[in-house]
């Protein structure tokens, strides 16, 4: 649901009951800094043992919506590379280790390497703001997830102006990945986004839901999440960010380039060529919940619309 005000609405604020009285612990996890913080390295390791973020906060644009449960959300996930079913994921994703964590930065940037979790996270990004955002698959999420701006991060890393696009990759392990000893998709797994995709604030670089840390069938311990796209893009465990002139490749559009464009977007108006994307059904409502209207853009369409202006979204699905 989207914002159409300047005034929070007492709907919109984070029941104190499911996020506050948190322990107070290491502040939550922070925003790319490649520039050397005055925080020591014990000071800037934010991702917090204890498994919850202190202090956590609603953004004022959250939707009003009741969210899905945490156990609705950590049980039916779509994270091939722990197995092909909805419940695959929850069952497989333990064996994922998240610590020690590093993300590549290559192509067209002036901040290229490979940076420790520690080194790009900086607290006062963060600042441990809950963002409730609804999200779109086959069925429909209402998710609280903890993050910050993807663009905050972008910026930091310098792209330059051949930077049209940015692409992101899963990390590929066969031991601790079962599903990557198959050949349901092409490995590593893959995403991509246009710089202003990428620059909108909707857009976030996420590390936790539910004011916990991610699990890792949700995608820890770093995770993209692009509301209006969800479903779609939401690729997890990033461990190379890759700045690009060309359009990249992304996995489903290699899997399935008649089902899948690059830009998928939530679109009620386009049907995938083997079902409606006109109405959707919300998780956790049961089997014979009943159909809701899909909103363009995921309901998303007054921020986001301009960012396709002139653009055939038929076309360039």
């Amino acid at each position: 649901m989207s914002r159409r005000d300047g005034v929070i609405q007492p709907s919109e604020i984070t029941p104190e009951s499911v996020f506050l009285q948190r322990r107070t612990l290491l502040k939550a996890a922070v925003a790319a800094g490649l520039v050397p913080s005055a925080l020591t390295r014990t000071e800037a390791a934010m991702i917090p043992p204890s498994g919850e973020f202190a202090d956590v906060k609603s953004w004022p644009g959250s939707t009003d919506e009741k969210p899905n449960t945490f156990e609705d959300i950590s049980t039916y996930n779509n994270y091939y590379e722990f197995g092909t079913g909805k419940g695959d994921p929850s069952n497989n994703a333990h064996t994922l280790v998240t610590k020690p964590w590093s993300v590549a930065v290559t192509g067209e940037a002036e901040r290229r390497g490979t940076y420790t979790l520690e080194d790009i996270l900086k607290p006062h990004t963060l600042e441990d703001r809950i963002y409730r955002l609804r999200c779109v698959e086959a069925w429909s999420m209402v998710v609280p997830w903890v993050g910050f701006p993807l663009g905050d991060l972008i910026a930091r890393f310098e792209p330059n102006s051949r930077a049209k696009y940015v692409q992101f990759f899963t990390l590929e392990d066969r031991d601790q990945m079962p599903g990557v000893r198959s050949r349901v998709l092409a490995w590593p797994y893959r995403e991509g986004l246009t710089i202003a995709e990428a620059m909108h604030p909707l857009a976030l670089a996420t590390v936790g839901l539910y004011g916990k840390v991610l699990p890792n069938q949700n995608g820890a311990p770093l995770r993209l999440v692009v509301p209006w796209k969800y479903g779609f893009k939401s690729i997890k465990s990033i461990v190379r960010i890759h700045f690009t002139f060309t359009e990249p490749e992304t996995s489903w559009n290699m899997a399935a380039p008649q089902e899948y464009g690059f830009y998928s977007n939530v679109n009620p108006d386009v049907d995938h060529p083997r079902w409606s994307q006109a109405t959707e059904r919300r998780l956790g409502g049961g089997l014979f919940s009943p159909r809701i209207p899909t909103r363009m853009f995921n309901g998303y369409a007054d921020e986001v619309a301009h960012l396709y202006s002139g653009l055939d979204l038929a076309k360039n699905y």
